[in-house]
């Protein structure tokens, strides 16, 4: 039988967007993902968002289509401003009234989504996602009555259900009926991945509510139903070490360990147990338990066709509780997911620094910032990680990683060779460290070190398919151990037929050895499947020229030219456009012997 999270996940995908009661509203108002709100002046802010000025003098038509313009592009900051810009000179129209609001929500600037949402249930007291924010609010503010009248009315669907349903739960047990709560929640019929959020929050109830026999036969309950799921083994653990013995704590936070090596939270669970101490719950009222449903289920929507809806219940998660660090790394992620890592950067950056998550998001807001181009920004974050704990091989790869992709070889060769000593031997999963460190060293024009490292990743991983491929190209560019490289990458091409660089290395293969008919035939194939790559464009040329196609091998020449290669290839292409190549001076009895030895096809 599958796990339940493998179940959930599917249902997920497979309801997701069908069964959202707001998805046209969503879908109208276009993509949205936006940047976490950290202040009121948010709005003014120049570059990506409107400035006042850019809102002054507009019309409601100017507002709108640059609103629409900055939701296609993912930008629901500057779609909330333009649309409140023109919802101001336009106050009755309640088309820009919804769009204003899912864009504010969409944006995590809940105080002004709260705001148009009470303007729209004097319009339409039967939006369900109005009531749904309405309630929230309610529920921040402690009004629980009030939270669980809009939240009842809010949104229905297999997924909403269930959302309505936790947090009127929770509202429930604020306002002192307990029993209510629970009851709710027991009577909610749906699909097979209900059980396991069921049984987690009323656990949580339970628990705060000071019955934590019944709270630890839910919390076990929902453990037996995926004993791989992070908020439920922590849960269940946090209550064992309080309810039981820290031993019982321990072993659960030590077979999750098992499933999934070194997760942040269970290091630190399993230090803290094993010390004996008591661990708090995992909520510890009402609000931080409706943010743990919100987050719950908006993580499990990410990625999985429901972004737009993640989207709206992590910001919520997070008005309710903004420093829940499993909720802004789901964020961050989401962002990312969308291309957008400038948005990902400013939710990184309000990962508490004593989260235990902050190390994790440090790695993640380095990759984003060198993603933007600050890139000395994000080596400096890493440097402070791996200084902080040299033997962080993540930290190290995500520093070697920016160097390499920035090409600072000489650099990059130094980080993973620390990447190298941090490790405690020559385990299988560390040839990429061999691998990475070996193209370093090739870069830098230290052939010698970049053989042995890549010869290394290669006994670990005798087939891997880059290794075979990079091993064999530079042998084979340098003219040696031919036989053994042509075999190496046909074998890389044999794992990764459709990979555009594998396969130019095999007829750049057969251009070293003369057998330029069958350079053509590989080389056009890789420009097929990577036709803006302009190595790949300069070698087609070169075999074109080779064969007598002297007007084809100068039009892929000029396409590698603009392509922008790398410096120190663009006078090369330049001098081929000009003079075309010299005269091939190649052994005929060696293209002879290659022909008789099998390599021609």
């Amino acid at each position: 039988m599958e796990p339940a999270s493998v179940i959930l996940q599917r249902r997920f995908s497979r309801v997701a967007v069908a069964t959202l009661a707001f998805a046209s509203i969503l879908a109208s108002a276009g993509p949205l993902a936006a940047q976490t709100r950290t202040s009121a002046s948010e709005d003014t802010k120049q570059g990506t968002y409107p400035s006042g000025r850019d809102l002054l003098g507009l019309t409601v038509s100017g507002s709108y289509l640059a609103a629409r313009h900055a939701s296609v592009d993912r930008d629901a900051t500057a779609a909330a401003a333009f649309y409140r810009a023109a919802l101001r000179s336009d106050p009755k129209n309640n088309e820009l009234l919804d769009r204003a609001f899912i864009a504010s929500l969409a944006d995590g600037d809940i105080d002004e989504a709260v705001k148009l949402a009470d303007r729209i249930l004097t319009i339409d007291k039967n939006n369900r996602v109005a009531r749904l924010v309405a309630g929230v609010r309610s529920l921040k503010q402690k009004q629980y009555g009030a939270a669980q009248q809009n939240i009842n009315q809010s949104v229905r669907g297999p997924i909403t259900d269930l959302v309505a349903t936790l947090l009127s739960g929770w509202a429930s047990y604020g306002a002192g009926n307990t029993q209510t709560a629970i009851n709710a929640i027991d009577k909610l019929a749906g699909p097979e991945w209900y059980p396991i959020f069921k049984d987690l929050h009323s656990g949580m109830i339970l628990e705060l509510a000071n019955k934590q026999k019944e709270a630890g036969i839910r919390f076990e309950r929902a453990y037996k139903l995926d004993d791989s799921a992070l908020r439920v083994s922590d849960a269940y653990a946090r209550w064992l070490s309080r309810n039981k013995d820290a031993a019982a704590a321990t072993a659960i936070y030590e077979g999750f360990d098992k499933k999934l090596a070194r997760h942040p939270l269970v290091v630190e669970g399993i230090r803290e147990t094993k010390a004996g101490k008591k661990l708090s719950p995992l909520a510890e009222n009402p609000q931080q338990g409706a943010a743990e449903a919100l987050y719950g289920i908006g993580a499990s929507l990410t990625r999985r066709g429901g972004e737009d809806l993640a989207l709206v219940y992590l910001q919520l998660a997070l008005y309710l509780n903004p420093n829940h660090s499993l909720a802004l790394l789901s964020l961050a992620d989401l962002y990312e997911s969308v291309k957008k890592p400038q948005m990902a950067i400013k939710v990184y950056e309000r990962v508490p620094a004593t989260s235990p998550l902050k190390r994790n998001a440090q790695i993640q807001l380095a990759t984003d910032l060198d993603a933007v181009d600050r890139t000395d920004e994000g080596i400096k974050i890493l440097n402070t990680v791996v200084a902080d704990d040299p033997k962080d091989v993540e930290a190290i790869m995500a520093l070697g990683n920016i160097q390499r992709a920035r090409k600072k070889f000489a650099d990059c060769g130094e980080t993973y060779g620390k990447g190298i000593e941090a490790q405690s031997g020559a385990e299988k999963q560390n040839w990429v460290l061999y691998y990475f460190r070996g193209i370093c060293f090739e870069r830098s024009k230290q052939w010698a070190k970049a053989e042995v490292d890549l010869k290394k990743a290669l006994e670990m991983q005798p087939e891997q398919p880059h290794v075979l491929n990079y091993l064999g190209y530079s042998w084979i560019d340098q003219g040696v151990n031919l036989d053994e490289a042509m075999k190496m990458i046909r074998r890389a091409v044999d794992q990764r037929p459709d990979d555009g660089y594998i396969v130019d290395s095999l007829g750049w293969a057969y251009y070293r050895i003369a057998d330029y008919e069958n350079a053509v035939k590989h080389l056009e194939r890789a420009i097929d499947l990577k036709p803006e790559d302009p190595t790949i464009n300069d070698h087609l040329g070169d075999a074109y020229w080779r064969v007598g196609r002297t007007l084809e091998a100068k039009f892929q020449w000029a396409h590698a030219r603009d392509l922008k290669p790398e410096a120190e290839e663009l006078p090369k292409i330049e001098a081929k456009l000009r003079d075309g190549l010299p005269e091939d001076t190649s052994n005929a009895a060696a293209a002879e012997k290659k022909k008789e030895d099998g390599r021609g096809g």
